[in-house]
């Protein structure tokens, strides 16, 4: 099977690259600043260094918030031909502080109290009644940035003062006392693999190691590992890391990184993330292609009105290491049963099935 990463060639993905390699045939490194698409009429054509893109059984895509839309749209002009990981609104879903907010909230996971004002007055009066310390931060950012904390409502009050400018949105949120902390659980499919908790730094707040925080590996209790679980399906990306804040109140999510980094969960779990996502990757494009093959399958028979006549059919045969299983549709139209003998006879690039008669 051919499969390729889609990213911008961070070591996280080199890491990613080279597990799969052990699984598949071939796997193609691909950076997203080579990818173009093309739209024209009814049609969208996607080129990649100027060339039409290869088939692949297997896509996975990642990138920051910047190519966000652009991920979307590849993923949904490929899915159905490809495996994917990563469902085309999880790009901007989870690039979208507030967006994850809304999909997190239809699926009832618990996070934070958060308010969007549409002016600086409605977001004075917000502030005005909002009990102490608050986080103030941008819809769109990853890796602490634009995440801002105002201990009081005069220092909350100039952080607004200072954001007007900037013409940007905002999202003002309670703050959870953690003692500095923050939990990063790493989700592959149904199953949390990995799981570290951060401590920020003495003159921190935000518990991100690009914050200069450190990380120390945590035992998830069996709550905390469904609620990652749930929230990961919520934006629907198989592949990713869920924060959460673990309070008095018990777990919180606060954001979901569609494309987290590896150099943080492996050097502080030990685990070896990058061969559990290329495994998961391997037994879902199987399924994918097997579940594929019987959809072509059934589409065929749908349209062959006499299964008695000779047909002449044209698909992708299912290669089980050196063997090939025989589509359903072949086998029904040669009225091949298991109790009886058959001939075959080999040439190159031709195989023909007779019935053995004696």
């Amino acid at each position: 099977m051919k499969a390729a990463v889609l990213s911008q060639g961070s070591l996280s993905s080199k890491w990613t690259i080279d597990a799969m390699k052990e699984y598949f045939d071939e796997v193609d490194d691909l950076n997203i600043k080579h990818m173009e698409i093309n739209f024209s009429g009814n049609k969208a054509q996607i080129l990649y260094k100027g060339e039409p893109l290869p088939r692949y059984d297997c896509i996975f895509s990642k990138g920051s918030f910047r190519y966000a839309n652009l991920l979307k749209t590849f993923t949904i002009l490929i899915n159905g031909d490809s495996y994917m990981p990563i469902g085309p609104d999880a790009f901007t879903i989870a690039h979208d502080k507030l967006l994850t907010q809304l999909e997190l909230q239809k699926a009832n996971i618990p996070m934070p109290t958060t308010y969007m004002a549409s002016t600086i007055g409605a977001a004075r009066t917000i502030l005005e009644r909002l009990h102490y310390p608050i986080i103030m931060k941008f819809p769109q950012g990853t890796q602490g940035k634009g995440v801002l904390f105002a201990e009081s409502f005069a220092s909350a009050s100039s952080i607004l003062d200072a954001l007007s400018y900037l013409r940007q949105p905002f999202l003002i949120q309670e703050y959870i006392e953690t003692g500095g902390t923050d939990v990063r659980a790493f989700v592959v499919g149904d199953k949390v693999v990995a799981a570290y908790q951060r401590r920020a730094s003495v003159k921190e707040k935000r518990a991100n190691i690009h914050a200069g925080g450190q990380g120390e590996m945590i035992d998830l209790d069996d709550a905390t590992i469904r609620l990652a679980i749930k929230a990961a399906k919520a934006v629907g990306a198989s592949i990713c890391g869920v924060d959460i804040l673990i309070g008095h109140k018990g777990p919180v999510v606060i954001e979901i990184n569609s494309s987290p980094g590896l150099q943080g969960v492996t050097k502080y779990t030990g685990v070896n993330v990058a061969q559990k996502i290329a495994k998961y990757l391997f037994d879902q494009t199987t399924k994918f292609k097997s579940e594929h093959h019987g959809k072509k399958a059934e589409k065929i028979l749908s349209t062959i009105e006499n299964v008695d006549k000779e047909q002449q059919l044209i698909t992708s045969p299912d290669f089980r290491g050196s063997r090939i299983l025989l589509p359903e549709v072949i086998s029904r139209i040669a009225s091949l049963k298991e109790d009886d003998d058959y001939e075959f006879t080999a040439r190159k690039g031709e195989i023909t099935i007779k019935k053995f008669k004696i």
